[in-house]
Formats: structure tokens, sequence, C-alpha cells
């Protein structure tokens, strides 16, 4: 992963939001938040937040007098995050999972949806969720398959990379979709102290109201826009229409629909 894999600013969180966000966050969002109200936690923390879109799900699928904190290292996207409606009582703080600034036994539940892969050191953000874990709590996460089983990541990433043929961009292929080798995942839990680990594969359907929709999403509401960028600013919107070609040439030049995959993970130390 590249240090520019984790800036997420400027109009990156709102395009995130909006494009990303229903297209194919929102449905593993309330799967996740569904896990964590079955376990009657108390008290909860997410890592990596983001635009908050798993965060306004535990809020809402949560009781009240469960108290949430939700944290990320990019205050671009926490900001915006905290701004919007339906987080009413959620604390946020700016934090680092790799060195989260809470007591030991903290919490009943961490979670982190799609956060895992952007951690430079996996083992130690796994160690920092078991310190501050009760006994008896789990740490319960979410992270991408591989591109190959994500339709419409996988069709942007090569339509972008036919563009820039001596230098394809990656990022999705590299971060998002690079952490799914199992037996590392189940390792680095495992050399962080957790010795209950589940891991379960979920398949949903993403769905776009256009075509264009991903296209702009990916190009524009990822990292991913600041690799073509770097490339040539100027053929930033070149970019998204090549994108939004190839999605309409596989899917249909209207609403269209598509697999996307991912794994979640539940660790108990």
């Amino acid at each position: 992963m590249s240090e520019g894999d984790r800036v997420f600013s400027g109009s990156i969180p709102a395009l995130y939001e909006r494009y990303l966000g229903p297209l194919i966050f929102r449905p593993y969002a309330v799967d996740l938040a569904e896990r964590v109200a079955n376990t009657r936690a108390s008290h909860v923390l997410e890592t990596a937040a983001g635009t908050g879109i798993l965060t306004r799900a535990l809020a809402r699928l949560l009781p009240e007098t469960t108290a949430i904190v939700a944290t990320d290292l990019n205050r671009p996207m926490l900001d915006f995050a905290a701004a919007q409606p339906g987080t009413a009582g959620v604390t946020w703080r700016g934090a680092d999972a790799l060195a989260l600034p809470f007591h030991d036994r903290s919490f009943d539940v961490v979670a982190c949806q799609f956060g895992a892969m952007f951690f430079p050191d996996k083992v130690s953000a796994y160690r920092e969720a078991g310190r501050v874990v009760r006994p008896g709590g789990r740490f319960v996460f979410s992270v991408w398959d591989r591109i190959e089983k994500n339709e419409f990541a996988d069709v942007v990433t090569t339509a972008v990379a036919a563009l820039f043929p001596g230098d394809p961009p990656s990022f999705l292929r590299r971060t998002p979709h690079g952490y799914h080798d199992l037996a590392r995942i189940r390792g680095e839990l495992a050399a962080a102290g957790f010795a209950q680990i589940l891991v379960e594969t979920i398949e949903h359907r993403s769905q776009a109201p256009g075509y264009t929709d991903p296209a702009i999403g990916f190009c524009q509401g990822t990292p991913l826009r600041n690799e073509i960028e770097a490339r040539d600013a100027a053929r930033l919107d070149e970019a998204t229409d090549a994108a939004a070609t190839a999605l309409g040439s596989r899917f249909g030049f209207g609403p269209i629909d598509g697999k996307i995959q991912a794994y979640v993970i539940t660790a108990s130390p």
C-alpha cells in the first residue's frame, strides 16, 4: 500500500458517501450492525469509521443506552461523518487504530467496516482491538474479497488501466481488494492474541441507478482519483468516462446490477 492510498481529502469524502455508500457499503453496514446488536453490547468502538456509513447503521439499530465511539485517523472523513444526520449520541474521536487512546478492556465490541486493508501494521491494529475489548468481547470487521469477485471495481480498474498502459493505476486492486488471503488474516489475528476466529463469505448484489454512478464513485470518490491526477490531472474526466463506457458495455446503459463479495470476520481473544 502506498502512502497516497490513505488520502481521502478535498471532494473525495462527499463523492465517496454519495456514490459508493449506497452502491457497495450500506448492505454490509446493516449486516455488521445487526451482528453487533445481537451481542447486546453496552459499549461499542468503531475504528476507521470513514464517512460514518456503519456508524449510522449502529446508531439506528442499537439501543439508545448503548455508548458508541466512532474513530478515524483521517480528519476530513471524520469531520464529514460527524456532520451527517442520524448519529445523535455518537462520540467522535480522531484516533489511530494502531494506538487507540482508550483504557484496556473498555468496550464490549470493536467494529471496523472495510478499514483493515488500510492499516499499515495489521497485527498492531488487531492487538489494539484485543487490548480494548473486555473479556468475552468481540472484534468484528469486514474486508473485501479479491477484485475479480467485485464486478464494478474490476471493470473500472481495467478501463482506467488501459489509459495509462505504462503505469496503470492500481489502487482498487492493491488496497481495498488486496487483503483477501484468509490464511494471512487468520495468522495475523492469532499473532495479535485472538484465539477464536470465524470467517464468513458474504455476497450481495450492487445496484446503481445509472451506469455512470460507479465510475464517478470509484474514479473521483476514492484515492484512485489521486493516482489518475498524479499521472495527468487533465485526464480525470476522460478516465471517468472510460470507466462509465466500460460499465455500460458490460452491464447496460441504464440502471445496472453487479456482484460484490466480502469476508466478515468475528474474533475473540
